[in-house]
């Protein structure tokens, strides 16, 4: 079994059953949560699939079971689905300890303000690093939905964020070769800014924003109308 396949069952296995705790009860929005995280899905494998044929990034196949599909591995598909059900399981979870858990509504328009800011800055003055400005791109999309459709959200997601950021850290970490002899993905760093933290790029942190909020978004419309 590969190691990236093990990434995600681990990521999910512990979320999947604690779905079912009666505090939780996450399985009872299944239908909404996953229409959700396939619908997203969409256009972030598109992208991955056109950054893969480019060159921007790319699978060591060492640590994968050899399947593809668009030229995608499996275990990436399967990430798209693995990686955003544990973070809302940890949104929601988070909340349902804290329920007031959030920014206020004044904070909520400060830090957008200074978000916008350096993703708009950034974007402006990388746009020949693809990675960097599409993920700016993506990252700004998201942030403008959240803010214009639902503050609350989003006010509570800049608290939920931080805890979320603590498995991006070990599983893109892991990922991108910490703890193991080499990377299970690799980026061309003459698309991205070629800052690290650790061994993670800088983008990925944009990237995981805005994959991880527009799944909560939209899980949370869909919820509603169910």
């Amino acid at each position: 079994m590969s190691l990236y396949l093990w990434i995600n069952i681990l990521s999910i296995s512990v979320p999947l059953a604690v779905s079912f705790h009666p505090r939780i009860k996450l399985y009872k929005s299944w239908p909404s949560l996953f229409a959700a995280i396939f619908l997203v899905l969409i256009p972030y494998i598109i992208w991955d699939i056109y950054f893969t044929q480019q060159g921007y990034w790319g699978f060591n196949e060492t640590y994968l079971l050899g399947v593809f599909i668009l030229d995608l591995p499996i275990e990436e598909w399967l990430f798209f689905i693995c990686i955003p059900y544990a973070c809302i399981f940890t949104h929601k979870s988070v909340l349902t300890i804290n329920p007031k858990l959030s920014v206020s509504p004044k904070s909520t328009k400060v830090i957008s303000a200074i978000i916008a800011t350096v993703l708009i800055s950034t974007v402006a003055l990388n746009t020949g690093k693809a990675y960097t400005a599409i993920s700016g791109l993506f990252a700004l999309v998201a942030l403008a939905l959240a803010f214009k459709t639902d503050k609350k959200l989003l006010g509570q997601y800049y608290c939920t964020f931080l805890f979320m950021l603590i498995p991006f850290f070990i599983v893109n970490g892991i990922l991108t070769g910490s703890f193991i002899a080499d990377e299970v993905v690799w980026y061309n760093d003459v698309e991205n800014l070629g800052i690290r933290l650790f061994t993670i790029p800088i983008e990925d942190v944009g990237y995981a924003f805005s994959l991880l909020l527009l799944n909560l978004l939209l899980y949370t419309k869909l919820n509603r109308s169910m």
